[in-house]
């Protein structure tokens, strides 16, 4: 059998120029791709008020769309048909779409949540019965920090689906303590006191200014509620530190009597 060596050597040229070609356009849609991705994080970051983790997002989904458009030139240039391609791709997404519906959900979810940003890393928020620190937030999970240090993830469907209580979203936050008195204690002296104990803790915030009134009053006691506005987070030393004192105040009294 005779081969036919100009035939041959014809189409090595041929091919070996398309994959010449081929090689060639992959490296520029590379190029292009890092640069268009490039491009969008810069223009997203002008905006201060774009989450990074958003910008990140968009710039790879920039990255990708020059990439499947890069490799649907190489593959015409070698003669294949990517009409066919592409309707079995859409077949194939539509099926993995039906039956991965929940993680696309939560994906969906993930991104309406990198959006409009209820919360931010560090926030004390409660989501879906869940209180913690907020640790991170993937496209597909939000990551909380419960009270006791333990990792709590929570799939982005729930988040964005239930009511999100933070915690963190305000400089200021106003305490409220209830305390229950014998019935013959002198309501407005404990009130006057609490409320002198909170003037004197450079904690509080003098605008607006500590108060008290009586919650409840019975015939065997007395419910006043002590309240005042602190800074974000230090609520709870400032109640803590209200109820050392007034314990210890009372006790006092109650040895001189």
């Amino acid at each position: 059998m005779d081969l036919d060596l100009e035939n041959l050597g014809n189409l090595f040229v041929l091919y070996g120029l398309n994959i010449l070609y081929a090689l060639g356009l992959i490296v520029v849609g590379w190029w292009l791709a890092t640069f268009v991705e490039r491009l969008v994080l810069r223009a997203v970051g002008v905006t201060r008020r774009v989450d990074p983790t958003v910008a990140g997002f968009l710039g790879s989904i920039a990255r990708y769309t020059v990439l499947v458009f890069v490799g649907v030139a190489v593959l015409q240039r070698f003669g294949i048909q990517t009409t066919s391609i592409i309707a079995v791709l859409g077949a194939t997404s539509l099926a993995i779409g039906l039956a991965l519906q929940g993680t696309l959900s939560n994906l969906a979810a993930g991104v309406m949540l990198l959006l409009f940003r209820p919360f931010k890393l560090g926030d004390s928020v409660e989501v879906a019965g869940v209180a913690g620190t907020v640790k991170g937030l993937s496209l597909f999970t939000t990551e909380l920090a419960s009270g006791t240090n333990v990792q709590v993830l929570i799939p982005n469907a729930k988040v964005w689906g239930s009511n999100i209580v933070n915690n963190s979203a305000y400089a200021q936050r106003q305490l409220a303590l209830t305390l229950e008195l014998p019935g013959a204690t002198d309501a407005e002296a404990a009130m006057a006191t609490a409320v002198e104990m909170l003037k004197e803790d450079t904690r509080v915030l003098s605008s607006p200014g500590p108060s008290a009134a009586v919650s409840k009053l019975l015939l065997d006691r007395v419910e006043i509620t002590v309240s005042a506005w602190t800074n974000t987070g230090e609520e709870g030393a400032v109640k803590a530190a209200l109820i050392r004192q007034l314990r210890a105040r009372l006790a006092a009294e109650a040895s001189a009597a």
